[in-house]
């Protein structure tokens, strides 16, 4: 009697798990361990097998390698939320800025501390998500909070794996690479050839086809546990050896040292020999080893005070100034930006560069038609150093006395020149409009620099009011303009409204006022019309407040097209006062301190500061006898084991969501 057909097929998977398995542990030992145990052709023997397989069944298992080749074309990309967010990196551009770093925690700790020393890779970072020892997610950076969800492209990875040992959920982090013989390798067959390794590593990851991502053989280097569920570490090398545990591909160089002294040795050397390497390298990063530690010293607003990345000194290389022209931004101020012969640093070719004002030219002798010195500041921003040589044809660079913009006639001060025509200029317009639809300002997605130009010049948008005025009819009437679009920008439009207060004050785009200190202001004055009467004598007493910011925002509200502005904007519902003010919840939490630690599940620590602030506290970073509360998260260190001492009460975060809740 012949074997029903399922369980033939079964047997046919189970010999696929196992095949599967087998490769995975071959690929671990081959590309993390370096140590391979079976030739390439008896991988390949394997492989094949496997490939065959899920022809016959018509099943692909989900730890299978064959997905390693890339799938269908992907629509778009989706936002995915990071577990934890990922932070950025304070750096150093010298041993003396790694001194005053390491002096700057010594007043926090007095103890001596061991730092682990790693290479900062030059590539794409982002994060990785595995639940019950399965790949979940892939997601870019982003904006640290939020990324773009590129599982499909990252399963191409060779040195990704799809399967781990270790059973909780963890988040993990790394860069995306190409390594430069694989640059070199994929350009002798290439129709466009990929110019730079940390571009055709960007550009493979974030690319909507798989396939493409697989042809470009790009590596994922881990460094970093951001969340774990079921397990803590007390090192940077713990963690390091979990990665290598749970078959990641980390770096071979890591370094545990006993002084910042040994480090910047460490580094010295690195700097001599990176370009033998054969992948991009922009620096070194120096971590605190002690995980306790860390959490002793938390965090700035932007990074972590236990880490820093030592960035190397840019590479210099002289090339042709052909021209300068002048942009205009939203304040109306003239910024020069130095035309270049195109010329290729560190793998990029460069043919502009920003000067920062009149001055600057005269200060570094520039002409036209010389030769002058470039670099990639922190290996990102071409910045020219100065005058390299100069020829009987060259030619001095004339200050503008009219914008090139609107035509104007220009008015300068000590070291700026500005457009006047504040109202009518075409440049000074869309800048501020561009900005105010920007994602840390009102968050107007489908209102881009392009979009608001066109609207600009068909005559719709020449105010911030003028947004909220938008009919469908209009945007139809415009080429490219779908009903799907419309409706999408008229959503996001009415959705700006509810923007809270300090994201509307750093919108309106006032001089010298960046994320915080718009945030700042909102928390002092609580709503427009109070801020619009405030004095410069009132706003310096304000932290990092200083006269010549205080001057900026007295003269912005001094302006009467500015204050009929704002009031246009209030009768077309965008908020205009501190919303905390009139939503304000009473609750436990009213009046009271409070300081949040650990790692959080449900919510990030933006999120839970928002809802505290909105319920009446005020949210700290350190823990003392005035503190109510202290909320711990997974992993909370010193300040739970600090609030304990002192009697505070302490909320887990399941008790802190019924406590808002009820």
């Amino acid at each position: 009697m012949s074997e029903p057909t399922n369980t033939k097929n079964d047997q046919k998977i189970q010999q696929m798990q196992e095949l599967a398995r087998v490769i995975n542990e071959h690929s671990y030992r081959y590309y993390t361990l370096d140590a391979p145990t079976i030739s390439d052709k008896e991988w390949d023997t394997l492989y094949n097998q496997l490939l065959a397989l899920e022809k016959e069944t018509g099943v692909v298992l989900p730890s299978s390698p064959t997905q390693k080749v890339g799938g269908e074309c992907l629509k778009g990309f989706e936002k995915q939320k990071h577990v934890t967010p990922l932070m950025s990196l304070d750096k150093a551009q010298s041993f003396e800025e790694l001194d005053e770093w390491q002096a700057r925690n010594q007043k926090l700790f007095s103890h001596a501390v061991q730092y682990s020393v790693e290479y900062k890779f030059d590539g794409l970072s982002m994060a990785l998500v595995y639940n019950h020892g399965e790949l979940q997610s892939a997601t870019t950076r982003g904006n640290g909070e939020v990324g773009e969800n590129v599982t499909a492209q990252v399963k191409t990875m060779r040195t990704v794996p799809l399967t781990i040992p270790y059973q909780g959920k963890v988040e993990v982090q790394g860069e995306a690479i190409m390594k430069l013989s694989e640059l070199e390798a994929y350009n002798k067959t290439a129709d466009i050839p990929l110019k730079n390794a940390r571009n055709a590593a960007a550009g493979g990851v974030r690319n909507l086809d798989p396939k493409v991502t697989a042809k470009r053989n790009l590596d994922l280097v881990m460094y970093n546990v951001n969340y774990i569920e079921g397990k803590t570490f007390t090192t940077q090398q713990q963690m390091q050896e979990f990665l290598k545990e749970n078959h990641f591909y980390v770096s071979s160089f890591f370094h545990v040292v006993s002084s910042l002294q040994e480090a910047e040795t460490l580094i010295t050397q690195v700097g001599k020999t990176r370009n033998k390497l054969d992948f991009l390298i922009d620096g070194m990063v120096i971590k605190i080893n002690d995980i306790k530690t860390r959490q002793e010293l938390g965090r700035t607003e932007k990074f972590p005070r236990w880490a820093i990345a030592y960035k190397f000194e840019a590479e210099e290389i002289s090339t042709m100034l052909n021209g300068v022209v002048w942009q205009v931004g939203r304040t109306g101020k003239l910024t020069p930006v130095a035309e270049l012969e195109p010329v290729d640093l560190n793998g990029v070719t460069v043919k502009r560069a920003t000067l920062n004002n009149f001055a600057d030219i005269n200060r570094k002798q520039l002409m036209l038609d010389s030769r002058v010195f470039l670099r990639r500041s922190n290996d990102v921003i071409p910045e020219i150093l100065g005058i390299a040589e100069t020829y009987p044809f060259s030619k001095p660079i004339q200050k503008p006395t009219h914008c090139p913009v609107c035509g104007a006639k220009v008015v300068e001060t000590q070291v700026n020149i500005y457009c006047p025509n504040h109202a009518n200029c075409p440049a000074q317009i869309i800048s501020r409009l561009t900005h105010w639809c920007t994602r840390d300002a009102m968050n107007i997605e489908g209102l881009s620099k392009q979009t608001i130009t066109k609207l600009h010049e068909n005559k719709l948008l020449y105010s911030f009011a003028d947004i909220y005025t938008l009919q469908p009819k209009q945007l139809l009437a415009l080429e490219g303009f779908q009903q799907k679009k419309v409706q999408n920008i008229l959503g996001e439009i009415e959705k700006s409204k509810s923007r809270d207060f300090a994201h509307v004050i750093y919108a309106l785009g006032i001089d010298g006022i960046g994320k915080k200190t718009a945030k700042d202001l909102a928390n002092t004055y609580k709503n427009m019309e109070a801020l619009s009467k405030a004095t410069i004598a009132d706003l310096v007493t304000i932290e990092n407040i200083s006269y010549i910011t205080a001057q900026d925002i007295v003269d912005y509200f001094s302006f009467e097209s500015n204050q009929t502005e704002i009031q246009n904007l209030a009768k077309y519902g965008i908020n205009m006062q501190k919303q905390a003010q009139k939503t304000q919840k009473q609750s436990m939490f009213t009046g009271k301190t409070v300081v949040l630690t650990g790692t959080l599940t449900h919510y990030t620590r933006p999120e839970v500061t928002e809802i505290l602030e909105n319920h009446g506290a005020m949210v700290t970073t350190s823990v003392s006898k005035k503190t109510d509360f202290v909320i711990a998260g997974e992993s909370a260190g010193s300040k739970l084991d600090k609030a304990k001492q002192l009697g505070i009460t302490v909320l887990t975060e399941a008790e802190f969501m019924q406590s808002i809740s009820s």
